[in-house]
């Protein structure tokens, strides 16, 4: 039977990858620091990305192999650690022959270009955790170019779903509202805006590791055109809630003033980019190559609660 690893295991993406390719009649091999299974006949692997050693352990054997990680959200932490992940992650599927899935965020994509992403938008990021993410995509890209490996990039936008941790759509406005209060956001409110569902995101990186004419390019996976703006989306909410919450917009002297004593909102200040101007993802290229379809926002939300 095909194995297919997880290198991040039980992360949102990688829940629904890890089912979709058991459905598949694929074995799954899940690795992270505390493993746990998906499926029944998952196999575990205690490790950490760190070590090239257990990475190596994890890939052995491996048909495809699917970087989902997540570490903690800190540039000095990722300038640190994404290279040594990567260049891990590298070595072990091109020394035990494995193909490589990388999901990816927009980061390392030019700020200037946020209104209309697509899969051809230069890399030229401005931000410190953009750069690292250029960093670790130009190592991939290297081995490919080289012959040595076969691997694809799988890109979301900002994401949001059910129980999506991590995102902040679900914490600071679907989970909000759910629990009766009212919605927050940073910097504005009306720009129009890209959501990838996360169900989607999964079920699409799943499916393009087992196409043959998927490999060595990169891939936006399915995300609704409809551009829905944070009021937008509380409104929508509040109509299937039955409420009528309001939303508090954070100006950014206030995130300025928050990030002195919260971590998060200190990293969040190079990225406002993404959130006082209209951002803009595209997947026309997997939806004409394969009929992917992103579920329309308004059934995403409704999942939600």
């Amino acid at each position: 039977m095909t194995l297919h690893t997880i290198l991040g295991a039980n992360g949102n993406i990688a829940k629904i990858v890890s089912t979709e390719l058991h459905q598949k009649g694929i074995s799954v091999r899940q690795f992270s620091r505390n493993p746990k299974n998906v499926n029944e006949t998952d196999e575990f692997l205690h490790g950490d990305l760190m070590d090239s050693t257990t990475v190596s352990e994890a890939v052995k054997g491996a048909e495809v192999v699917y970087l989902l990680a997540g570490i903690q959200y800190k540039a000095s932490i990722w300038e640190r650690d994404w290279p040594k992940i990567m260049r891990n992650t590298l070595d072990a599927c091109i020394q035990h022959g494995a193909r490589l899935v990388f999901f990816d965020n927009m980061y390392a994509y030019d700020p200037e270009q946020i209104g209309n992403l697509t899969e051809e938008t230069p890399l030229n990021p401005k931000s410190r955790k953009g750069k690292v993410r250029k960093q670790i995509l130009e190592m991939l890209w290297r081995e490919v170019k080289a012959g040595k490996l076969k691997a694809l990039v799988a890109r979301a936008a900002d994401f949001y779903g059910p129980g999506a941790s991590n995102s902040f759509l679900h914490e600071l406005v679907i989970k909000r509202m759910k629990s009766g209060k009212g919605a927050q956001y940073l910097y504005d409110s009306s720009k129009k805006h890209s959501w990838t569902y996360i169900p989607d995101a999964g079920k699409a990186t799943a499916f393009l590791a087992l196409q043959e004419n998927s490999w060595n390019q990169s891939w936006h996976l399915p995300t609704d055109r409809a551009y829905s703006s944070v009021n937008h989306i509380v409104a929508m909410l509040n109509q299937n809630l039955g409420t009528r919450l309001k939303l508090q917009v954070m100006p950014p002297w206030l995130i300025y003033v928050l990030g002195l004593f919260i971590p998060v909102m200190r990293e969040v200040v190079e990225l406002r980019y993404q959130m006082d101007s209209d951002y803009r993802f595209d997947s026309s290229k997997i939806e004409k190559a394969f009929g992917l379809k992103p579920t329309p926002i308004e059934e995403g939300l409704k999942n939600c609660i």
